[in-house]
């Protein structure tokens, strides 16, 4: 039997250079991210969108450190192949450099990711700095930071004028320069993502950024029909909200009929 292959960051930048299109979503328990692992899935994130996907939240700015260990270590046990990637939440990072690498390490250390993720541009690459001296593997976000929505007035398409386009490609050659081995792309114009990857050696991840980028990532809940949210980035592959209404409404109406249980469910 074939030993099955972990995806590390090498993988990844090899996937680029072959020009194959990586696969990323994000999840939050054991059983998805298995379902997610097995149906081939190359990166899994354990994002800090699990406050919006799972927990209601209007914005991901609630969710604490202490809530994506939770959830990475039920997701990090469930995997076989794909990458698990963890969210450094709102503050974990951006106030000092020695509580970035703390934060980062206890992600990696109870969470179990094998890399760790965090928003912003040129500002940041200190903080990415040391925590890649302490040997953790670092993803860039660029774009529409949703840790920022209020700073932006809501959540907007960046890089539309030429000003704020400069600001997203220097700031993923400055990531890239830093040590990043991926930058998700989130929520630019189509044209801009295409130019900042063509201008990359490591691989760009879009969400809302067009078909250029080496791969995509969706927030599961989402495209699974779950959530009910929509986004014109967005392509639903089931109904799964609907389905789920379904089968528990039968339920519901078989319990109250006396349909459910029969003798064939009795021990």
């Amino acid at each position: 039997m074939t030993a099955i292959q972990q995806v590390t960051v090498q993988t990844l930048q090899d996937m680029k250079q072959a020009g194959e299109k990586i696969a990323m979503l994000t999840a939050y328990d054991y059983y998805t991210a298995q379902t997610l692992d097995q149906a081939g899935v190359d990166i899994l994130l354990v994002g800090d969108t699990v406050g919006m996907a799972v927990a209601g939240h209007p914005t991901t700015i609630p969710v604490r450190l202490e809530h994506i260990i939770y959830h990475a270590e039920m997701v990090s046990r469930a995997v076989k192949r794909a990458m698990v990637v963890g969210d450094l939440p709102f503050l974990t990072y951006q106030v000092t450099i020695e509580s970035a690498v703390q934060n980062a390490g206890r992600l990696m250390q109870d969470g179990k990711v094998h890399a760790v993720k965090l928003e912003g541009g040129r500002s940041m690459v200190p903080f990415i700095k040391h925590i890649l001296r302490a040997g953790i593997p670092v993803m860039g976000h660029l774009g529409l930071t949703p840790q920022s929505v209020y700073r932006f007035g809501g959540f907007r398409v960046q890089g539309r004028d030429a000003l704020s386009a400069t600001k997203v490609r220097e700031a993923a050659l400055a990531l890239q320069d830093a040590g990043c081995f991926a930058i998700v792309l989130e929520a630019i114009p189509a044209d801009l993502a295409r130019e900042v990857t063509q201008s990359l050696r490591i691989p760009t991840i879009g969400i809302g950024a067009g078909p250029h980028c080496d791969g995509q990532v969706l927030v599961t809940p989402d495209m699974l029909g779950m959530t009910g949210f929509s986004a014109k980035y967005i392509k639903h592959y089931a109904n799964l909200k609907q389905v789920v209404h379904d089968a528990v409404s039968q339920y519901v109406r078989e319990v109250k009929s006396g349909e459910y249980p029969t003798e064939k469910h009795a021990y």
